[in-house]
């Protein structure tokens, strides 16, 4: 069971690591000290959901409408280039920044645009529902559960560790010119999404 525990946070955390919309966007709220702890916990569980669907089901329903595969694509692609947009005007614009950062945005908002981030990316349904599914199905009888376990831990890890790990950095990240290289590389982190998405 531990063996089963180990491997799927393992590869879990392999995963989640790679820089992406989602985890810019909880860098970023984290930077801005708006409602760390519900976007790192609205993260994790999207993720837990995901991971356990697709070793008990998900991936079946995925196959039986793939309209919806489009639909995510599309959706998801719109999505990131307005959020890249944004974060150019950001970059264009410093001063934007220095009023967001003063202005709270409501957790509804908040959790809205991480629901965006974190659903309307196919990669995720391919990485947590096709992925560690597939790779947790294939292991012995009994091991799935455990499997699913290690791999939801790693993203409540991961999550934490980096919501928290930038509010405790605002203080240098929060400077002018370091925000502008942050927007700026999110600008592009979203721009390169948008096309692979697009391209497939």
């Amino acid at each position: 069971m531990l063996n089963a525990i180990l491997s799927g946070f393992a590869l879990s955390f392999g995963l989640i690591v790679a820089i992406g919309a989602q985890n810019a966007f909880v860098i970023r709220q984290g930077v801005l000290n708006q409602h760390v702890f519900w976007i790192c916990l609205f993260c994790s569980l999207s993720d837990a959901t995901f991971i356990w669907g697709g070793i008990y089901g998900l991936g079946v329903i995925l196959q039986q409408f793939p309209l919806l595969i489009p639909v995510i694509t599309y959706g998801g692609a719109a999505f990131l280039l307005w959020y890249g947009i944004k974060a150019t005007r950001r970059v264009l614009k410093p001063e934007a920044m220095n009023q967001e950062g003063k202005t709270t945005t409501s957790l509804f908002m908040a959790l809205a645009s991480c629901a965006a981030v974190s659903w309307l990316n196919p990669h995720v349904y391919l990485d947590t529902v096709v992925l560690i599914g597939s790779i947790a199905n294939a292991r012995p009888v009994g091991e799935q559960a455990p499997f699913a376990l290690g791999a939801s831990l790693a993203s409540f890890v991961w999550f934490f560790a980096i919501g928290y790990g930038a509010k405790a950095l605002r203080g240098p990240l929060s400077k002018p010119i370091v925000w502008r290289g942050i927007d700026l590389i999110i600008a592009l982190i979203m721009f390169y999404l948008a096309y692979k998405l697009l391209i497939g």
